[in-house]
């Protein structure tokens, strides 16, 4: 019985040494991630609409497939966080539109595209995005899916549309 009991005791004693262990770790680093995922967040939102001097989140009711809505404190445009469903998972997207409706840029922030083929289109250095800039939501349509990544493109393109219903929302809402 004694034979039992005992190593039963010590493996009991480390599950509760480790777990108080990453709790404590959790309890530190948890301010620090969130800090900076906000600090990127910022960042990425000047990147997509640079004439903006600060922004401010909006707080009302967004269609399906946006995240978050930000305004620009000097009336430059919006910043939309857009989430579509590609082929490998959940695209998730930011994208400035300026205040006369058009896109500034769009920027991936993360997906879980197939590398070498979907990812071709959501890789931020790969220029795909950058055949969105300029367009509004009458002409954003015209552009063409990358060959080989067809359900990537249509996600991404979705994501697109996303932004572009938040922001007739959000306009109107002025």
């Amino acid at each position: 019985m004694k034979d039992i009991i005992k190593p039963i005791a010590v493996l009991a004693g480390i599950c509760l040494v480790v777990t108080s262990l990453l709790a404590y770790i959790n309890l530190v680093t948890s301010p620090i991630i969130t800090a900076a995922e906000e600090k990127a967040a910022e960042e990425a939102r000047a990147e997509v609409l640079s004439e903006a001097d600060g922004f401010e989140q909006l707080e009302t009711e967004l269609p399906e497939g946006v995240a978050e809505a930000y305004k620009a404190t000097n009336g430059a445009g919006y910043v939309f966080t857009v989430t579509s469903k590609g082929y490998g998972g959940e695209l998730k997207l930011i994208c400035g539109i300026r205040a006369d409706g058009s896109i500034e840029a769009v920027k991936t922030l993360s997906h879980n595209e197939t590398s070498g083929i979907g990812s071709r289109v959501v890789d931020n250095d790969s220029g795909y995005s950058e055949n969105y800039a300029g367009k509004t939501k009458d002409d954003y349509n015209g552009v063409d899916a990358l060959t080989g990544a067809t359900i990537s493109s249509k996600a991404y393109k979705k994501a697109v549309g996303n932004a572009f219903e938040a922001y007739e929302l959000v306009k109107e809402a002025k």
